[in-house]
């Protein structure tokens, strides 16, 4: 029994010093001890949250300044330019529209995710085409997981600055 624990041990510290993701200055991150005896599969869906999440936060960012512009593109909108009102003001219908819409992303995302040779977090197939060792794909890989990173910290940080002090990001537009 010992041993297997020191294989399985030495087999995911072997996983983590080549992991995506992993990157200087910080190099494996994990404070609360998540991936603590963790298997190939789970650390491969791990980084498939991580990569979503990234990605929403990223999206999340740009949408909040571009609703704080007054930009709205629901036509002849007449929602606030601060977001969290913005929010607020949504009619049912509006919220419905985006409750379908995130559920039918989500439904085509476990559809590619069934196929054969589906790569986690790779929903456009982009792994096909490039090998994993290619220098090039693990760097880009690793620009996408820490541009995701700071996203979700930016966002965290845009959200509770609009919520104390009310500072939802207009003032970038402003002359």
């Amino acid at each position: 029994m010992p041993n297997q624990k020191i294989g399985t041990s030495s087999r995911l510290n072997a996983w983590v010093d080549d992991a995506v993701g992993v990157t200087a200055p910080v190099g494996f991150f994990d404070p609360l001890g998540l991936s603590a005896n963790k298997s190939d599969e789970t650390m491969a869906l791990y980084r498939e949250a991580e990569l979503k999440h990234g990605r929403v936060a990223m999206a999340a960012c740009l949408g909040w300044y571009v609703t704080a512009a007054g930009v709205h593109p629901a036509f002849q909108s007449t929602l606030s330019s601060d977001p969290l009102l913005a929010a607020q003001q949504l009619p049912a219908v509006g919220w419905l529209q985006f409750v379908l819409g995130c559920g039918a992303i989500e439904f085509l995302a476990e559809q590619i995710k069934l196929q054969p040779g589906y790569v986690p977090g790779d929903l456009l197939g982009a792994a096909q085409w490039v090998d994993n060792s290619d220098e090039g794909w693990v760097g880009y890989q690793n620009r996408e997981i820490n541009n995701g990173r700071l996203a979700m910290v930016a966002f965290m940080g845009i959200f509770v600055q609009d919520l104390k002090f009310g500072n939802y990001g207009d003032q970038i537009f402003r002359n």
